[in-house]
């Protein structure tokens, strides 16, 4: 036994069989339609001696039946001639309960017929009346230890039932560790691993790894619906490529990665034609059942131990595959090489962005990516260093027009498209249209400063009573840099932003002392100032006043404006 098997051996061991397990007590139940006979027996036993928990008596067949409904018994003692029901009817129905009962006769006849019968229905011993003490101990040891033995080997038959349940699993597992170097990749190691797991590897197998990768789905999922998902692809991959043709499995791997593992002999000869239309049909299933595209990957045939490094070819040929999707491709040993591409200058991007349309940007951009897949040039390497050329000068372009990158994409939405822009050649250009198009549209809108003026003024005053209204959290609503947007607010207006949110709380504080009856400390707070000391100092430095001396002024003038206004009446 292995330590494998040993461990699941060991958890069943303290668990309650059907039977109560060898660790409890036998019960024990004696059948006999003469009481005396019944306290003969009950006599001549030793509980404790004999470790016998429960002790049960029925004096016919239904009495007994009625005990073995509710209670477990382990141990038969019963009487063969009884008016209503034999002990072997008696025991001919326990048989066709299923119990689990070691029998033990108990006569005064000798008839061999009778024993003959008792040895068909599975009875361990046959006593003759008056039995011995010595004898009837020795048949509830002989009992006892018939039923130690069946229960081991309940025990380990459960454990067979377990071990062959998660066999696959643990081949799975296997699997797995050595693809990820929990195993590490030497034939030592391997092979002890396959004999602790009892795996039923052969030294000569070959294997042959299969990459699936799914690199996009059509809609949106959630993360519980792409598992769903994932296991749907798993599953259709081992009935339509593995099917009948090949022994194996499909392992999971990183998110939207299944490896699958195709073994055979050394000799083996593997279709790569045949393997290329199984997986193109299943491509094409994929598509149209479970949203999503792929591609396949096939390895070369391998042994055990190098299935970690073929593994991680497959992997590097699917990172570097930026350009094509639901294909199939056969792994390249000698295609590895580093590529070297050309990028444009990027003061051309630049002086296209300053001074061409939208549209003649992102189509040189285009141009330049469709000349690379046509020419096989492209791989993520390269994309991410056009990804970042792009970037630098939509950034450079940006900062020339006062506006800041970093706002300007700060939403989830430009977060999430930028993230992707290095998966592939189609997602980067959908971040060049998003990240162009953005850029162009903010300049545009800074170059009609009158509307940026306007949308300022207006944040300003839907804003007034924030104490964090500052010319920085200005500038962030309209994307510029602080000091630029200053400039040209300065302009426009004639105030710098600072000045001019003071001045407009200060008006609006001279409107709430006016016309209403609020608490000074009250319209402090309604303009941005929790501080009633600072607002008090400020509101006088611009207004010559007290906001108390300003408010009585204005009672005063207009008690003033009634009198006149009485006195001319008359």
């Amino acid at each position: 036994m292995n330590r494998h098997r040993a461990a699941l051996w060991w958890k069943l061991r303290f668990l309650p069989n059907p039977q109560g397990g060898i660790e409890m007590p036998y019960n024990l139940l004696i059948v006999d339609d003469e009481a005396l006979a019944v306290e003969g027996v009950k006599a001549d036993l030793e509980p404790d001696k004999l470790d016998i928990g429960k002790l049960f008596t029925a004096f016919n067949a239904n009495q007994a039946k009625d005990i073995f409904a509710r209670e477990r018994v382990d141990i038969l003692l019963c009487d063969i001639e009884m008016p209503q029901g034999s002990g072997l009817e008696l025991l001919r129905w326990v048989r066709e309960q299923r119990f689990d009962t070691v029998s033990i006769f108990l006569t005064c006849h000798s008839d061999f017929h009778y024993a003959k019968e008792a040895i068909r229905l599975g009875s361990l011993d046959y006593l003759l009346k008056p039995v011995l003490k010595a004898d009837l101990e020795q048949a509830i040891r002989q009992a006892q230890a018939v039923i130690d033995r069946n229960n081991e080997m309940n025990k380990f038959s459960q454990v067979h039932q377990l071990w062959m349940k998660h066999h696959a699993l643990i081949i799975e597992r296997f699997w797995l560790d050595l693809v990820n170097h929990v195993i590490p990749a030497n034939p030592m190691a391997i092979r002890e691993h396959i004999e602790q797991l009892q795996l039923p590897f052969a030294e000569d197998m070959i294997v042959l790894p299969i990459l699936i990768s799914v690199q996009r789905w059509h809609k949106e999922l959630t993360r519980r619906d792409e598992r769903v998902l994932e296991y749907a692809l798993k599953k259709t991959a081992e009935e339509m490529i593995l099917g009948d043709r090949y022994n194996g499995m499909f392992l999971s791997l990183d998110k939207g990665l299944l490896l699958g593992i195709l073994v055979a002999g050394r000799n083996f000869v593997w279709d790569y034609e045949r393997l290329n239309e199984i997986c193109n049909q299943y491509i094409e299933s994929c598509n149209r059942y479970f949203y999503c595209d792929l591609s396949c990957y096939l390895g070369l045939p391998a042994a055990i131990h190098q299935v970690a490094d073929m593994a991680a070819k497959l992997r590097a040929q699917d990172q570097n595959n930026v350009a094509f999707v639901n294909r199939v491709f056969v792994l390249n040993e000698t295609g590895s090489h580093e590529r070297t591409i050309r990028l444009p200058d990027l003061n051309v991007w630049l002086s296209l962005l300053k001074n061409g349309t939208r549209e003649h940007v992102i189509g040189e951009i285009e141009e330049f990516l469709e000349g690379l897949v046509r020419q096989q040039k492209i791989d993520s390497k390269a994309l991410h260093q056009i990804h970042q050329d792009v970037m630098q000068a939509i950034y450079t372009y940006l900062n020339i027009k006062g506006i800041q990158a970093h706002q300007l994409f700060g939403d989830q939405e430009s977060i999430r498209i930028s993230a992707q822009a290095g998966r592939s050649v189609r997602d980067l250009l959908a971040w060049v249209h998003h990240a162009v198009n953005k850029a162009v549209d903010q300049a545009e809108a800074v170059r009609e400063s009158s509307a940026v003026v306007q949308t300022v003024k207006q944040y300003i005053a839907n804003h007034i009573d924030d104490e964090g209204l500052t010319r920085e959290a200005v500038a962030r609503v309209v994307f510029l840099n602080p000091d630029h947007l200053s400039r040209m607010f300065k302009k426009e207006t004639g105030f710098s932003i600072s000045d001019y949110i003071l001045l407009e709380r200060i008006n609006l504080a001279k409107q709430l002392l006016d016309r209403t009856n609020i608490p000074i400390s009250a319209i402090a707070s309604s303009v941005g100032y929790t501080n009633f000391s600072h607002f008090a100092k400020i509101f006088k430095k611009y207004t010559g006043v007290k906001p108390s001396e300003y408010r009585s002024r204005i009672s005063q003038r207009g008690q003033d404006t009634a009198h006149d206004r009485q006195v001319s009446r008359f």
